[in-house]
């Protein structure tokens, strides 16, 4: 914000208006500044550095009004979620008012927040989702059933368990989403717009179409906008100048605007949907024409275009582009959900089809409904010979099994357990800064093997850096980088990248500071000019004037005449920079009128992370191969390849689109290759499609706009530091801290906890097994089973303590992961055949003379009971061991063995007491001997379970059972969808009583296109 005073001169005082229409430097960055000495503020801050069409009657339109469904008698204003143009009487708000708060109040309503909106569920259909699923409407049919017995205490037991697991699931959801709200918010952008009269700080969302934005270097634009004026011509004379320079050449005229405050006219030839507004002037007819630029915005989140471009009075500058250069008001002219960034987003958004951690919980779940259904079969056939009633006696009867079957069957709390576990793993992920946007994104995140990474801000620091600069004979180190601070820009709070490393780089050169101390005066700077490609300016010191150098190494050269043997060490030098991916700088001096003298060579370089190469290491052990994916050229990419011991397989994009190999040798190539070099947002979804069809699981990262595509499709897409809007809207997970470390610890954390949840589906699973391979055989053989009300109890324990699993201490898997439904479904049989086995026994013993298990006195239903809740209840220590494919072993948390001990302590209560055990000896209550009799051989069973279970870990054979192949191979759809891509659809119009010809046609090759064009030039 700029404040009132006596303007200070610019620091290079031989042009002083040079650097301010350059730059526009606001007057804060000079206040401290020192007239006498115009280097110390510049030595200042090296020594704080590092070095690294709308009609008007659409205007009066009445809001849309709906009823809402739970007050029908009454009607609420909703907005349009289409795009709405707006109009142009929105459009002249004054530019030094802005808009007032009632204004500003009124536009929300119908344009709604500046923000991406996310697909929103409705709370009512959100909070029914609870209830829905295979494993849920068994239970409800279970309520139903419960109901028509009259059985009234587990009908209300049961509804319990379904409104327990509704409950635990949304507030656990709702926990990981609020933290991660809060770090959205966190990362929200800010405004300064002008509203009262006053300049105002304010949220992004709060921006509204007509508001007056003032944006200014280092700023990210927050909604799509016009540029109305420099902010240094707040009266608008110098616009109204270029505006009737540009209509005196158009002949025409605009009125002049209201008394109120200058009335910003409508350009012509720049409307916001003119694609020639937001390109590159470079001409410089059109400067003369337009004016002189007044923002310079980088716009390569949209287009991936490195170069900044300017931007003129009238353009449009777009949301989520950055401004490096110059201050200026703009007026909103449409917020993000309908900017170019918005309708981009809105392609990748809700497109998504079923996650795969859906499918594989409807799967098991539809499995144990069918058993459930075969296993009533089993047991109505059995009591139909046994002549049992279908509703009698009480106990015993046919609705009575099938009510049982239905409790026993399904796992009434996988939903919420899973949920609870995800949710919890989003939640600490979150904490380490990964925003997790849904949670089956965990999941794909654990089985990614494939990680296609960019290079500059994730391998990379994204900060030039100077490496040991070369030095021409006789050539003082210190006198070169003085030079080349001479030939930079001194404006600190925008210097673009190259000066930025030239400028902080001195702090590795006292010396040369020293120098710059010498009082030295700029007489003319003449900033970076793309076609002689360099730097000059002209600087005194003690009465002898210089002029200092720095630009391309072929433009330095043909600057100065250097002796052959010095040109051609230069030349050679050059050019083995650029073969390790350096980009280098020539620095040149003349003093006075004399020759021009090669200093040497400054080789820049953006150097990786201190971190990155550990942490690729890192990755490679836990099974996953990093690609690299960079626009940069494919010199640079193995350079930094090579620093990283990524290997250096890396090609160019041309092989990608267009290239001559065939569909299976893409593949191959593809899958091979460590990287690809000077790629374009379409080659990288090229590549996730590709390595997908192999069977290949990929993570993509993007922070682009049109990285969106390849986010969206990508099994996770993950949105790096920094990324657009429309990037994080298409990701799966938002990352908040740069570089690649926190990629491989949220994959580390997401396999613990596809560990927890697999263990838990193991468990339950054996569970459902146990009871019912036990109840059927007790109900065909004895015609017994355990009562309802004591089976509703089992259903509790079984879930309620695996609720802690969501806490349990695991380990991470040493390569991706798989569900393996083959092996979990066998494994789980056999752990849930010998459970059914030890409660077999312990049955049996009753049928002895002297009663077995029981010393003195005891219930069947209680001592069954109780050696089914313990036997159970610990079996979830031995899935949640290591599974035999190095994942090690770590002891259970606190909240988990807890959760056990009290469950276990509620069953010993249940059979001590007798509770639920109906008519038996003693009132059903067991005696304390008894008691620990059933514990011991609880234990027992649990360790014999226990070495079963790690002799089955231990055949390879069976840790691979379910495993896909990562590399599958199909050469001949391949081939065929390959040979498609080089084809066109022709179609040729037929004439009079004849049809329409549409036939295949090869591409034509644009290379042999253009070489013909040069020839028919020639």
């Amino acid at each position: 914000m700029g404040k009132k005073g006596k303007p200070t001169p610019d620091l290079e005082k031989g042009h002083p208006n040079a650097e301010a229409e350059r730059n526009h430097d606001s007057d804060e960055t000079r206040r401290d500044d020192n007239p006498g000495d115009e280097y110390s503020a510049l030595l200042n801050y090296v020594g704080k550095q590092g070095e690294h069409n709308y009609d008007e009657c659409h205007a009066d339109e009445q809001p849309m009004t709906e009823r809402v469904w739970y007050m029908p008698w009454k009607r609420s204003m909703v907005r349009d979620t289409k795009e709405q143009p707006v109009p142009p009487s929105l459009l002249e708000t004054p530019m030094l008012q802005g808009l007032d708060q009632q204004e500003v109040n009124k536009r929300r309503v119908q344009f709604g927040y500046n923000e991406l909106e996310s697909e929103k569920k409705n709370p009512f259909l959100k909070f029914l989702s609870y209830f829905q699923g295979p494993i849920l409407y068994v239970m409800e049919i279970a309520v139903l059933l419960a109901a028509g017995l009259r059985d009234w205490v587990d009908f209300g037991v049961i509804i319990g368990i379904l409104a327990l697991n509704a409950f635990v699931g949304g507030y656990q959801e709702k926990r990981a989403g609020d933290i991660v709200s809060q770090l959205k918010k966190s990362i929200s952008l800010k405004a300064t717009v002008v509203r009262n009269g006053r300049e105002e700080d304010i949220e992004a969302r709060e921006v509204v179409p007509g508001d007056i934005m003032i944006v200014e270097e280092s700023n990210t634009i927050p909604a799509d906008g016009k540029i109305l004026a420099s902010y240094d011509d707040k009266d608008c004379s110098k616009a109204k100048a270029i505006l009737e320079k540009t209509q005196g050449k158009n002949k025409q005229k605009e009125p002049a605007g209201p008394a109120g405050g200058p009335k910003q006219p409508e350009m012509q030839g720049h409307n916001s949907d003119d694609s020639n507004a937001s390109t590159k002037r470079d001409s410089v007819d059109d400067e003369d024409e337009k004016g002189p630029s007044i923002l310079s915005v980088d716009q390569s989140a949209i287009t991936g275009e490195s170069l900044t471009v300017d931007k003129y009075l009238g353009d449009t500058i777009f949301y989520t582009t950055s401004v490096k250069r110059g201050k200026a008001y703009v007026i909103v002219t449409q917020t993000a959900k309908f900017s170019f960034v918005g309708k981009t987003a809105s392609l990748v958004t809700g497109s998504r089809e079923k996650g795969h951690f859906e499918g594989v919980m409807t799967s098991i779940g539809t499995i144990l409904l069918a058993l459930v259904i075969f296993w009533i079969f089993v047991v109505w056939t059995g009591g139909f010979f046994r002549h049992v009633g279908i509703a009698t006696p009480k106990r015993n009867n046919l609705l009575g099994y099938a009510l049982i079957f239905l409790i026993i069957g399904v796992p009434v709390g996988l939903p919420c357990v899973t949920t609870t576990t995800l949710a919890v793993g989003a939640a600490y992920l979150a904490k380490h800064k990964a925003i997790v946007q849904k949670l089956s994104a965990i999941e794909s995140l654990a089985g990614v093997d494939i990680l296609c990474s960019d290079k500059t801000g994730t391998l990379t620091a994204n900060k030039l850096s100077l490496h040991e600069p070369w030095m021409a004979e006789g050539v003082d180190v210190n006198w070169m980088m003085c030079v080349a601070a001479l030939a930079s820009s001194h404006n600190v709070k925008s210097l673009d990248p190259i000066d930025h490393v030239t400028i902080t780089s001195l702090k590795r050169y006292p010396e040369a500071c020293e120098m710059l101390k010498k009082g030295w005066t700029t007489l003319k700077f003449s900033p970076f000019d793309p076609v002689s490609k360099r730097i000059t300016a002209e600087v005194e010191q003690d009465g002898k004037r210089y002029t200092c150098a720095k630009g391309a190494p072929n433009a330095i050269l043909k600057l100065c005449t250097p002796p052959e043997n010095v040109a051609e060490v230069y030349k050679q030098t050059s050019e083995n920079f650029a073969l390790r991916g350096f980009r280098s700088l020539g620095v040149a001096f003349k003093e006075g009128d004399g020759p021009w003298q090669i200093l040497g060579l400054l080789p820049m370089f953006d150097p990786p992370r201190c971190d990155t190469a550990a942490t690729i290491g890192e990755a490679q052990k836990l099974g996953i191969k990093v690609k690299m994916l960079t626009g940069d050229a494919v010199a640079i990419a193995k350079e930094t390849c090579r620093m990283l011991n990524l290997g250096t397989k890396v090609y160019d994009s041309q092989r990608l689109i267009g290239g001559e190999l065939a569909g299976s040798d893409i593949h191959d190539f593809v899958e091979a290759a460590d990287g690809f070099a000077e790629v374009f947002p379409e080659h990288k979804y090229q590549v996730v499609k590709m390595l997908q069809s192999r069977g290949h699981l990929t993570a993509m990262t993007g922070d682009g706009v049109n990285d969106a595509p390849s986010l969206a499709i990508a099994n996770c897409g993950i949105a790096v530091e920094g990324a657009s809007d429309a990037a994080r809207t298409a990701a799966d997970v938002v990352f908040l801290d740069p570089g690649l470390a926190t990629i491989i610890t949220a994959i580390k954390v997401s396999r613990q906890i596809f560990h927890r949840m697999k263990a838990y589906i193991q468990y339950r699973i054996a569970l459902c097994l146990h009871l019912e391979i036990y109840l059927t055989l007790t109900m065909l053989i004895l015609n017994e089973t355990i009562y309802v009300e004591l089976i509703v109890f089992l259903a509790i324990f079984a879930d309620l303590a695996t609720i802690a699993i969501a806490y349990d201490s695991a380990t991470h898997a040493a390569r991706p992961v798989e569900w393996q439904l083959p092996k979990i479904w066998l494994v789980s049989v056999i752990l849930g055949a010998l459970l059914a086995a030890g409660t077999w026994i312990v049955r049996a013993t009753m049928f002895t003379h002297h009663g077995g298990t029981i010393q003195n006195f005891g219930s069947m239903q209680e001592i069954v009971f109780l050696e089914v809740a313990l036997t159970e209840n610990w079996l979830i220590f031995i899935t949640r061991t290591g599974n035999g494919n190095g994942d090690g072993w770590t002891w259970p948390s606190w909240q988990l063995i807890l959760a056990v001990l009290g469950l276990d302590v509620l069953a010993t209560i249940f059979a001590l007491f007798g509770w639920f055990s109906g008519p038996a000896p003693h009132g059903g209550w067991t005696d304390i001997v008894t008691i620990i009799r059933v514990w011991c051989y609880s234990f027992g069973v649990i360790v014999v379970i226990a070495m079963v279970y790690i002799v089955l870990n231990r055949w390879s054979w069976l840790n691979d059972l379910g495993r896909k192949n990562r590399s599958k191979k199909n050469a001949g759809m391949e081939n065929m969808f390959r040979n498609l891509q080089r084809l066109t659809v022709v179609h040729e119009v037929g004439g009079e009583g004849h049809p329409d010809i549409f036939h295949f046609q090869p591409k034509k090759d644009e290379k042999s296109d253009d070489s013909q064009d040069n020839d028919s030039n020639k």
